[in-house]
């Protein structure tokens, strides 16, 4: 059917294609039905960028295509005529609520609640394309609701005009305009999801708000979707009432707001929203104007050059808007305009002090982050356009890991001997409303220590230590891996040795003491899995979270002294590597995609190597080189045991990287940066897009846009490998040390990690439990750096450390948690310690020497161990000034109750 109409579609713009505006063709009988009657004729318009088509029925799209790719379609027109019944949202309709003078109640009407035809009317300019009146199924609304498809500067533009009709003043305390593009990718192969479908994010910005409309593949034209007139982006509004199934291939519809005080008073009430609610008042015979408008650019990297083109505010913050406490960050506003204002809310969160304008116009302010949360920065012009920001300030990253670290080993922390199914000593899933640790729950996993959901707490704690190693919770982490994991979630003999159970906690009542289950507790799901299906090891997507705990005490077991005592240094390794080997030989289904957190096995193999156990090192690089070869051989390799998911995504690129299969890695990367943007708001900056995992993994479980999720981190991988191979580009920085600062930005101030941030507006809080949190965290502890880079524009810029110039040498001191990798980009050069830690680091641009700090000695850390990688394949090989490698490629450097200096070459 979906051919038959497109085809109907082509047909008809064949035949009356002869201006912008088609030539109306008589309809003989009116619509009885209450339906979009889209057999009807289509009304079609070539724009400079689009060719609009109309049902001419209801004046809702029923395609938008882009001029330069006119078979591709931003809306769901596929789908129209299954979606052309009362209550289906379309791309023209409009939402409001309304309040008569005297009233105590709001009134909601909608377009979309009726599909009788609208009435049209003749336009009155060459400007205007289509005019409808809607109040033919806006029955009894105080207010004329007109709508007009107009062109504005060359671009597509959708306004409403509303008139109070009454006799009584107005106010309008809510308005959306739904903004529906082709975001389901229901029934569809990940081939055609890529060429046919677009995902989209907001910023919720106000006046300098927009909408970033992409396509999956990541290439083709972007559309921006752009305030018309005065029309703010006050809230980000999902369409829970469409009927259209929302699920793992569709995450529903949003709405643009520019009036919230209907909402905020009712459904929102409990949350505390980006932006100030807004009302309307009209009086009598009154009229208000909101509109959008549709603006194309030929790539996600322009999208900030195409909003200043159209003469938008854009702004640029580094090191992002989750800025530690410690953190010398600023801040670049670009606009036509001068500032007239500055407001922080709560007064005194963040400190501002403006700088110097850079050679473009682009207006530095220093940001100082003084208080805990979330903070808001106000942004007033002068001729009265607003933008908002929305920042998060976090504690100094050591402490935040220390706090996190503290939290896992003591609320988390679960030693009951007398446990039925296994799971002591562990760190467990904690419910932070309840602040109690979760023995139970109807997903077998959530509380079954493995799976993602369940093995995020221990995960997290084990992972924590590679960056922020503590004697006394590696001691306890030890015991957790040889008496929980070794054996019990990892069996440790027969023909299943090696393989990763699915939980250790299942539901079997007939088998179990009295009063082993709760009744307060609903196991009456699929999800409640008996003990067999708790004990088989099909599921791949849990050997990388065993393969990684096993694979950080080989690390602290071989680079530090008097950390782990259970078990030898080979033996952690050659588990990590047994594990690795064990998922592709006991999990082969799964194992066909990319992993999350499967960039451990890279580290895995880097290791094996490393330690001359190349029989090991062979087999299991050949494992992967046949994974790698089968997602070569697809156009787009990111299947998983979803439909469609964000999280293979980091193993595809980083095996395609190792075995020389560049336009594998450049299709991945690509993919990613389409669903992780940057945008000026702490929750949506390198937000990699997740929205089923609430289901699987949260305590409010529901489809829904998950605020730095572990897709964040695990995507940000990729991206700053990516960044490390191109130094000049400034937007991967961007994007992907958003991704890894989002993973620590949910993190409460007393330690807890949740797992994801709820995005709707009627809630915008954390999760209640950690659930899979910890796949995230993986993504941090493997992947938090420390980055200088120069750019022609702003200047020398620190991601990770805060940057000083003396002369010709540019110094950073850094401020991550790990403090133990450095990138510095004009030389390409990788820094990485695998124990020990940098207090800072310069770099003379004249003669290209860096100069590293390294912190004092303690208990544990005699020696630092220094690689050095070089991402310049002409460059000359570095060296550290009077030192050797060892066997494994390390400079061992002897520290001391002081600062030691080091120069590299």
């Amino acid at each position: 059917m979906r051919k038959i109409l497109c085809s109907y579609f082509v047909v008809i713009n064949v035949l009356l294609f002869c201006s912008s505006r088609l030539i109306a063709v008589e309809v003989s009988d009116p619509v009885i039905n209450d339906t979009i009657d889209y057999n009807q004729t289509v009304l079609s318009f070539e724009l400079p960028d689009f060719n609009l088509e109309l049902v001419q029925s209801s004046h809702t799209v029923a395609g938008l295509h882009p001029i330069s790719e006119p078979e591709f379609d931003f809306t769901p027109g596929e789908l129209l005529f299954k979606r052309n019944k009362p209550g289906f949202y379309h791309l023209g309709d409009i939402n409001f609520r309304v309040k008569m003078e005297g009233a105590n109640d709001w009134t909601s009407f909608s377009s979309a609640a009726s599909r009788k035809s609208v009435t049209t009317l003749e336009p009155k300019s060459e400007r205007q394309l289509a005019v409808s009146d809607l109040s033919e199924i806006l029955e009894n609304s105080p207010v004329q609701v007109l709508r007009y498809w107009e062109k504005h500067d060359g671009h597509l533009a959708l306004r409403f005009e509303i008139k109070n009709t009454s006799a009584k003043t107005v106010e309008i305390g809510a308005l959306g305009i739904p903004l529906i593009f082709n975001n389901n990718h229901d029934r569809k192969t990940l081939d055609e999801a890529h060429a046919e479908n677009v995902f989209y994010d907001p910023y919720i910005g106000m006046d300098a708000g927009y909408l970033q409309v992409i396509r999956l593949k990541g290439s083709g034209p972007v559309l921006l979707v752009l305030p018309y007139g005065e029309t703010p982006f006050e809230a980000w509004n999902p369409l829970l009432d469409d009927p259209t199934r929302r699920g793992i291939t569709f995450e529903g519809f949003h709405e643009w707001m520019p009036l919230t005080l209907a909402y905020a008073e009712n459904e929102w009430k409990e949350a505390t929203p980006w932006n100030t609610p807004s009302s309307k008042i009209l009086k009598p015979g009154k009229s208000v104007s909101y509109g959008v408008q549709f603006v194309l650019t030929d790539e996600i990297k322009n999208i900030e050059p195409a909003l200043i083109e159209n003469d938008r505010p854009v702004a640029f913050g580094v090191p992002g808007y989750v800025v530690p406490q410690d953190v010398n960050a600023d801040l670049f506003l670009k606009y036509s305009q001068k500032v007239k204002s500055i407001q922080v809310e709560p007064e005194g969160a963040l400190e501002l002090k403006k700088l110097e304008t850079t050679e473009n116009g682009w207006v530095k302010y220093a940001v100082a982050a003084k208080t805990w949360g979330r903070a808001r920065l106000t942004i007033t012009y002068k001729d009265g356009l607003t933008q908002t920001i929305n920042y998060k300030v976090i504690k100094p990253e050591e402490q935040v890991v220390a706090d996190n670290g503290n939290f896992l080993m003591t609320k988390q922390w679960f030693d009951d001997e007398d446990d039925l199914f296994g799971r002591s000593p562990s760190v467990i899933t904690y419910d932070y409303e309840e602040q109690k640790q979760v023995t139970e729950d109807s997903r077998a996993w959530i509380c079954g220590l493995s799976d993602e959901g369940g093995a995020g707490a221990w995960l997290n704690a084990i992972m924590k230590q590679l960056i922020q190693p503590d004697k006394k919770e590696v001691a306890m982490l030890e015991d957790f891996v040889q008496k929980t994991i070794w054996g019990g979630i990892q069996y440790n003999e027969g023909h299943e040795k090696y393989g990763v159970r699915k939980s250790m906690f299942y539901y079997e009542p007939d088998s179990m003491p009295a009063g082993t289950y709760s009744k307060d507790v609903n196991y009456n799901t699929w999800a409640a899995w008996d003990k067999k299906h708790a004990e088989t090891v099909e599921r791949s997507y849990n050997y990388p979270h065993v393969a990684a705990a096993h694979w950080v005490m080989y690390r602290l077991a071989r680079n530090y002294e008097g950390l782990v005592s259970q078990q030898t240094w080979d033996w952690y390794l050659l588990n990590a590597y047994q594990t690795s080997m064990a998922m592709m030989e006991l999990a082969p289904y799964y194992a066909q995609f990319g992993q999350m957190e499967g960039s451990v096995f890279v580290h895995i193999l880097d290791d094996l190597k490393a330690e001359g156990l190349w029989e090991y090192a062979r087999k299991l690089e050949g494992m992967m080189k046949r994974r790698a070869d089968h997602w070569a051989s697809l156009d787009y390799p990111f299947g998983s045991e979803m439909p469609w998911d964000s999280t293979g995504q980091e193993e595809v690129y980083m095996w395609s990287r190792y075995f020389g299969y560049g336009e594998k890695a450049e299709t991945t990367l690509k993919a990613i940066l389409a669903y992780m943007p940057t945008i000026p708001h702490w929750a949506y900056n390198g937000n990699a897009r997740r929205y089923w995992d609430f289901l699987y993994g949260g305590k409010l479980s529901r489809v829904e846009r998950q605020i730095h999720h572990y897709g964040s981190a695990l995507n940000a991988i990729p991206v700053l490998y990516e960044y490390k191979e191109h130094p000049d580009d400034l937007y991967l920085l961007r994007v992907g040390y958003g991704g890894l600062m989002g993973s620590i930005s949910n993190i409460t101030e007393d330690g807890f990690a949740p797992a994801a941030f709820h995005s709707f507006p009627s809630t915008l809080k954390n999760d209640a439990i950690s659930g899979d949190y910890g796949t995230g965290y993986y993504g941090y502890a493997v992947n938090t750096s420390t980055y200088l880079m120069h750019n022609d524009e702003f200047g020398w810029l620190a991601f990770g450390g805060n940057v000083t110039e003396d002369g010709d040498v540019v110094k950073v001191a850094l401020t991550t948690a790990a403090k133990s990798r450095v990138y510095v980009a004009p030389l390409k050069m990788w820094l990485t310690l695998d124990a020990g830690k940098f207090k800072a680091f310069s770099y003379n641009r004249s003669n290209g020497k860096v100069i590293l700090e390294l912190e004092e000695v303690n208990d544990y850390t005699p020696n630092a161990y220094l690689r050095i990688k070089s991402f310049d394949e002409e460059a000359a090989t570095s060296s550290v000034a009077g030192l050797e490698k060892n066997e494994r490629g390390q400079y061992v450097i002897p520290l001391k109750n002081e600062v030691v200096k080091v120069e590299v070459n």
